[in-house]
C-alpha cells in the first residue's frame, strides 16, 4: 500500500528498530541510502546495510537476514515484482519499498499489512482498481451448493425438482460466462498496465523529503538528492520535462538553503559547502578535461558534430575558429585556462553553437564548491560514482566497489572523488571510440521492427560493456550518433537492441533494449516483456536478473533463435 505520511508510517515506525537496508546497484540509489545512513545516524538507528545488484542477490540477502530483522528498507528495488510471492516472508517482515521502477506490481499496491511503498502518488502511475484485478472466491462458490440443494429429498415431486435444477445451471452457466469475461478484461487490464516499463520520481528526491519533513535536512543531504535527480537525466530514464520539474522543486530547496546560510560565519570559511543553480554546458567533465577533449567525447557535441567522419572533425575545427579559442588553450587542461576567457566561455560557446545549428547546448542543473578549491557540477558527481560502482575486478566483489563509490559522494573524500572522475574519463573515450568503430564498420542492422548491434569479443574495451550503465550509455549514444548520420527516414524511428559478450566462460552475453531516440520521448520502455516473450516461446536459456526490465543474460547459443522470435513478436 502507499505510504501517506512518510514520517508516521515509516520514520517513526523504524527509529527505535533494527533495520536492514537493502540498495540496488544504482547513483540514486546511492544518494538515497547516504541520507538514510545520516538520518539514521541523527537517531541512532542501528541497520545493516546490504547492497543488491539484481533479484537472485536479493533472495540471499533476505534469507541471510530475515532471522535477526523485522523492518526491511529497499532502495530502488522491489516494486515491480509481488514481493511475497518472491520472498516467501513471515507474516511479521515488513518492507519499506523507495523504488523509482514503474509500474508497480498491483498486489504491492493492494496488500495494507506487509507491503509499504514510499511512492509519490502524483506520478503518472495509472494503477487498476481494485475490483478490476481481485475478485472474491465466495462470489465463484455460491450457486455450487444450488444445484443440488434439495436432491436428496425423495418427498418433492420430480416435475418441479427439474425445474429448480435448471434454473440453477442456467444461473451457474450465467455465472461462469461472466467470470470468463471479468477473467479476460482482467488479463486485458494487466497487459495495457504492465506493457511498458519506465521511471518515476527519484528515490533520493523521496528520502529527501522525509529529512525536510523531519527538519533535519543539511546541505549535504540536498546535494545527494540533487545527484540522485541528476542520474536519472545522465541514464536517460525520465522525459525531459519531468526533470525539469523536479529541477524546479530542487531549486526552491537550494534557495532555502543558502537564505538560511548568508548570515552565518561558516558561508566563508574554508570547508563550507555552497550549492548554486546553473545553466550550464552539457559538456561531459568540461571542468576536469580539456575543452577538446570533452566537446569530442561528450555524447551531445560528438553526434551533432559526426566526429566520427572527416568532415566532423573538419567542423569542430570551424566551430573553434568560430569562437576565437586558440587550440593551445582548448586542449590544455580547463583549469589552466587563462581567466580572460574561462569568464565568458558559456555566453561564447552557446553563440558558436546556434550558429552550427547545435540548440540547448546549455541545461539547467546545479554546481558545487567544496571550500574554495573544489568546484564540481552534479553530472561530474553521477560519472564518477558511476564509473566506480562498476570498475571491481575480478578478484574483488561488488561490495568493495559500492562502498567506494558510496564513498566519493562524501565531501570529506575528494581523492575518491577524483579517482572516479579519471576512470569515468577512460569510460567516456572507450564509448566514443566504440560508437566511431560501430557508426564506420556499419555495425549497426536494421531487423525490421528494430536495429540491432552486437560487439564482438575482442574489440577493444568490450569488458567494460558487459555492466549495465556502461552498457546503457554505449547504448543511447550508438542510437544518438546512427540516427544522425543515416539518411533512412525510418531507420530514425526505430528502438535499438544491443548484446555484448558477459562472461567468455560461461559463454553468455548481456543484452540490452533501448526505446526510439527522441527529445520528446516519454522514456517508456517495452522492450522488458518482448523479450520474456521471446525467450518462452524459443526456450531460450536466459536470466532475467536485473532490475530493470529490459536488460538481460542469454546464452551465446540461442542468440540467433532470439532475435527471430523477436522479430517475429514486434513485426
Amino acid at each position: 500500500m502507499f505510504v501517506t505520511d512518510i514520517r508516521k508510517e515509516f520514520y517513526d515506525v523504524v527509529v527505535n528498530q533494527r533495520v536492514a537496508l537493502l540498495v540496488a546497484a544504482d547513483i540514486d540509489a546511492l544518494c538515497a541510502c547516504k541520507i538514510l545512513q545520516t538520518l539514521f545516524h541523527c537517531d541512532q538507528v542501528q541497520y545493516t546495510l546490504v547492497p543488491v545488484t539484481g533479484w537472485q542477490d536479493l533472495g540471499t540477502a533476505f534469507l541471510e537476514h530475515k532471522e535477526q530483522f523485522r523492518f526491511f528498507v529497499l532502495v530502488n528495488c522491489g516494486a515491480s515484482v509481488d514481493l511475497l510471492e518472491m520472498l516467501q516472508p513471515d507474516e511479521d517482515s515488513i518492507f519499506f519499498i523507495c523504488d523509482t521502477h514503474r509500474p508497480v506490481d498491483v498486489v504491492n499496491v493492494y496488500n495494507d499489512t506487509q507491503i509499504k511503498l514510499l511512492i509519490k502518488q502524483d506520478d503518472d502511475l495509472g494503477v487498476p482498481s481494485y475490483d478490476d484485478i481481485f475478485r472474491d472466491e465466495d462470489e465463484d462458490e455460491e450457486g455450487g451448493d444450488e444445484s443440488g440443494n434439495e436432491s436428496d429429498d425423495g418427498s418433492e415431486p420430480s416435475g418441479k425438482r427439474r425445474k429448480f435444477d435448471e434454473g440453477a445451471v442456467e444461473r451457474r452457466i450465467e455465472r461462469q460466462r461472466a467470470k470468463r469475461e471479468w477473467e479476460a478484461r482482467r488479463h486485458e487490464i494487466l497487459f495495457d498496465y504492465e506493457q511498458y516499463e519506465y521511471h518515476g520520481t527519484s528515490a533520493a528526491m523521496m528520502i529527501f523529503e522525509l529529512a525536510w519533513v523531519l527538519t533535519k535536512d543539511t546541505k549535504d543531504m540536498l546535494w545527494w538528492a540533487i545527484i540522485g535527480l541528476t542520474d536519472q537525466w545522465v541514464h536517460d530514464k525520465v522525459p525531459h520535462m519531468k526533470y525539469v520539474t523536479d529541477i524546479a522543486t530542487m531549486q526552491r530547496h537550494v534557495s532555502r538553503h543558502n537564505h538560511r546560510n548568508e548570515d552565518d560565519e561558516n558561508s566563508l570559511s574554508i570547508d563550507c559547502m555552497r550549492i548554486s543553480f546553473e545553466y550550464d554546458l552539457r559538456l561531459t567533465l568540461y571542468q576536469h578535461w580539456s575543452l577538446y577533449e570533452s566537446i569530442c567525447n561528450s555524447c551531445y557535441t560528438s553526434c551533432n558534430f559526426k566526429l566520427w567522419s572527416l568532415n566532423g572533425q573538419k567542423k569542430l575545427q570551424e566551430f573553434l575558429a568560430d569562437m576565437g579559442l586558440p587550440l593551445k588553450q582548448v586542449r590544455q587542461k580547463f583549469n589552466s585556462m587563462d581567466m580572460s576567457i574561462k569568464e565568458n566561455l558559456r555566453e561564447v560557446i552557446e553563440e558558436s553553437s546556434n550558429k552550427y545549428g547545435i540548440k540547448d547546448i546549455r541545461i539547467q542543473t546545479f554546481g558545487v564548491h567544496f571550500g574554495f578549491k573544489n568546484r564540481f557540477l552534479a553530472s561530474d558527481m553521477v560519472h564518477a560514482a558511476a564509473a566506480l560502482l562498476e570498475s571491481a575486478e575480478k578478484d574483488e566483489g561488488t561490495g568493495n566497489s559500492f562502498l567506494k563509490a558510496l564513498d566519493c559522494l562524501s565531501r570529506s573524500n575528494i581523492e575518491q572523488l577524483h579517482t572516479g572522475i579519471d576512470l569515468a574519463k577512460r569510460k567516456l573515450i572507450a564509448i566514443q571510440q566504440t560508437v566511431a568503430s560501430c557508426i564506420c564498420t556499419n555495425l549497426i542492422l536494421s531487423q525490421g521492427p528494430f536495429l540491432y548491434c552486437y560487439l564482438m569479443e575482442g574489440t577493444p574495451d568490450v569488458k567494460l560493456f558487459s555492466k549495465p550503465m556502461a552498457l546503457t550509455l554505449l547504448c543511447k549514444y550508438l542510437l544518438k550518433a546512427f540516427v544522425c548520420s543515416t539518411r533512412n527516414k525510418r531507420c530514425k524511428l526505430l528502438p535499438l537492441i544491443m548484446a555484448a559478450p558477459m562472461d567468455v566462460e560461461k559463454g553468455t552475453v548481456i543484452v540490452i533494449g533501448i526505446p526510439p531516440e527522441s527529445e520528446i520521448s516519454d522514456k517508456k520502455n517495452f522492450f522488458g516483456r518482448a523479450f520474456e516473450k521471446a525467450a518462452e516461446s524459443t526456450s531460450s536459456r536466459t536470466l532475467h536478473d536485473y532490475f530493470d526490465t529490459s536488460i538481460i543474460e542469454l546464452k551465446m547459443e540461442d542468440r540467433s533463435k532470439f532475435l527471430d522470435a523477436l522479430i517475429t513478436l514486434l513485426s
